[in-house]
């Protein structure tokens, strides 16, 4: 029931953004990218059809944005058939619960995310010893505390499809979280990556000001378990995709994503692996 959501304690407006805050880009004809301050939301479905769904919830305080967005592409009182999350990090559920309450729609994730979405366990505590930037330096602020979306949360179907989004499946992509998931559709390779890797250098505050683009692994600062999150790269990289969007920075396509990811995940130790930080050992075995 409503009365049973909740967001933690520590749930909170967090003061970062970047010049594509506000800025949406349509990918493909049926994929929509939209970036709220330093996060990005995907909308899937043809505008044509109002048959869509919402990929993440950005962050803290930007339900109104979102809303705003999807009415934009949709028409006015468009609502998605549900809210797909690829983690459940605050800068990916930070308006759900607006959302949920607006629309009257369900929200979807993998099994190992439940525990954080359904006020059980928090996430483990930002490192902010990483070598990186401002953004590494601000996480401790960082709302971690699990929220509570009671029974509007549901476990993705275990054979791989995802509800309302036909012709995708879903990727168990841990490493970021334990229950990260990608979806990706074989018939045109489209990649929706979450933070299993990134399109920006997410530990550096002028990269994220200035969204420059630079294909990287996960979120250093938040990301827990690095063998999983290379073994994640390796397993999206395989996949091929021509496009794709990520949690954060600018999507990418073609060529330059082939070799940006071939690259990635031949340099994976150099590139995402962080010196030193206390959840990472120096080295990838």
């Amino acid at each position: 029931m409503e009365k049973e959501m909740s967001y933690g304690s520590d749930h909170k407006y967090i003061p970062a953004t970047s010049i594509g805050s506000g800025i949406g880009i349509e990918v493909l004809p049926d994929l929509y990218n939209h970036t709220v301050q330093i996060v990005n939301f995907q909308l899937v479905g043809h505008p044509e059809t109002k048959d869509f769904v919402l990929i993440d919830a950005g962050m803290p305080n930007s339900a109104d944005e979102i809303i705003g967005a999807t009415e934009e592409r949709f028409g006015s009182d468009a609502r998605p058939k549900a809210i797909i999350l690829t983690h459940g990090h605050f800068d990916h559920i930070g308006a759900v619960i607006e959302l949920v309450k607006y629309w009257e729609v369900p929200v979807y994730a993998h099994e190992l995310e439940m525990p954080f979405l359904t006020g059980k366990m928090s996430y483990p505590e930002p490192d902010p010893t990483v070598e990186g930037g401002m953004v590494a330096k601000m996480s401790p602020m960082f709302p971690i505390e699990p929220i509570n979306l009671g029974d509007r949360v549901e476990q993705l179907p275990t054979d791989g499809t995802i509800p309302y989004m036909p012709g995708f499946k879903w990727i168990h992509t841990p490493g970021h979280t334990p229950g990260h998931v990608s979806f990706f559709r074989e018939s045109d390779c489209t990649l929706i990556a979450g933070d299993a890797f990134v399109m920006v250098k997410q530990e550096y505050l002028y990269k994220v000001l200035t969204q420059e683009q630079e294909i990287s692994g996960p979120p250093r600062y938040l990301t827990t378990d690095w063998k999983a999150a290379k073994e994640s790269v390796m397993k999206l990289e395989a996949l091929k995709p021509l496009v794709a969007v990520t949690g954060h920075g600018l999507p990418m396509s073609g060529d330059l994503l082939s070799e940006s990811l071939e690259r990635l995940v031949r340099e994976f130790d150099t590139i995402a692996l962080p010196d030193y930080g206390k959840y990472v050992d120096g080295k990838l075995h």
